[in-house]
């Protein structure tokens, strides 16, 4: 029962609320462009409750809470086999613009949601601001190594802007050992230097090795400022767009190969760190909620087939050859994108495996 409540319920509302969000974004968007909904559903498999609203569209919770979907009349169906009715609200039917739309609408809303939450929490909560001014070098550090010192106050760091210390915290973090170019002020002046930050190693509480970045410099204290609804606005657009590209730094560096793959997580992990944020409390409960939205709506304009991002490469296609793919292809696209979704899922769930130490547990049985 101590599980069930510490981690499983935050995981499943968590999960349902980011879910509802980006199937009600395709709703939204379908029903604007007058495309009939069948199912709305969050969860798959056999229905646990529902009900049908006026407009036909059956609204249910399913018995497995991990993902959802909106089914759309018309989606595979062709126009010759539809009355002239059904050829008005069916999907297939409908203009490039309006399918493009459709389809983007998903993703857009896991953006807009994290924005609004963010901008409440801004309100309500607070933000955390901390001026980026250096008010102590530590001795021997990466940063005293490359000539910063107190009283210095960060301009640029790796091409960004630097409005608050915690902007140069979230970069230092997610660089170790990286060479960043920095511009600082100093009485007055600016002055560009190359700081690499140390490589710092973290053991968590199951035993894992996690390594980021450290500079060694310290700012005054922070303060919490609640911020007006017009500010918190701003400033929730403005850390959408920041963890957008450090999210997608992030895949790039793993990429290249500069960061270790293990550092993925799947739906264990998820379960996991949303049972410990909301053991601290609601705000950092709900900070999670803002980054997994995020990290969602991302997730889902990979321009893998499948996924929303697929389907608008098929669409951008469609629009430079006047007309859709031919079937096969689209077929053929879309086992490709099962695949390498399968494949990541195991991947990730490998990944979850090893860091709760399952298979070490497993090694050490057999052997």
């Amino acid at each position: 029962m101590s599980f069930l409540w510490e981690y499983l319920v935050p995981f499943l509302v968590l999960l349902s609320v980011l879910v509802f969000v980006h199937e009600f974004g395709h709703y939204w968007a379908a029903r604007r462009c007058g495309i009939r909904v069948e199912v709305f559903s969050v969860g798959f498999g056999r229905e646990l409750w529902g009900w049908t609203d006026r407009a036909g569209t059956r609204w249910k919770v399913a018995l497995i809470p991990l993902g959802g979907y909106v089914r759309m009349f018309g989606e595979v169906d062709g126009a010759h086999t539809l009355t002239p009715d059904e050829h008005a609200v069916a999907f297939g039917n409908k203009s490039l613009g309006q399918r493009a739309f459709v389809v983007a609408a998903g993703p857009a809303a896991n953006f807009l949601f994290a924005i609004l939450l963010a901008a409440v929490m801004f309100m309500t909560y607070g933000q955390r601001q901390t001026s980026p001014v250096v008010t102590e070098v530590v001795e021997g550090s990466a940063a005293a190594s490359a000539g910063i010192r107190a009283g210095d106050r960060f301009a640029e760091l790796d091409g960004e802007t630097i409005a608050r210390f915690e902007d140069l915290q979230r970069i230092v973090r997610l660089s170790p050992g990286r060479p960043l170019e920095a511009v600082v002020v100093r009485d007055g002046a600016e002055t560009s230097l190359t700081v690499t930050p140390a490589v710092e190693q973290q053991t968590d509480s199951l035993g894992n090795v996690h390594e980021f970045g450290l500079l060694g410099v310290r700012g005054r204290a922070t303060e919490t400022v609640r911020l007006g609804p017009g500010e918190a606005l701003g400033a929730a657009a403005d850390y959408t767009w920041t963890m957008t590209v450090t999210i997608l730094a992030f895949v790039g560096e793993m990429i290249e190969g500069r960061r270790s793959t293990d550092e993925l997580g799947g739906v264990l992990r998820i379960g996991h760190l949303a049972g410990e944020v909301a053991k601290i409390d609601f705000s950092a409960y709900l900070h999670f909620m803002v980054l997994l939205s995020i990290n969602l709506g991302l997730i889902n304009l990979f321009p893998i087939p499948l996924l929303d991002g697929g389907h608008l490469v098929f669409y951008a296609i469609e629009a430079v050859r006047g007309r859709p793919l031919g079937q096969k292809a689209q077929e053929i696209g879309f086992r490709i994108g099962l695949g390498l979704v399968v494949a990541l899922m195991l991947f990730v769930t490998w990944n979850d495996l090893v860091y709760f130490q399952v298979v070490a547990f497993l090694e050490r049985v057999v052997g």
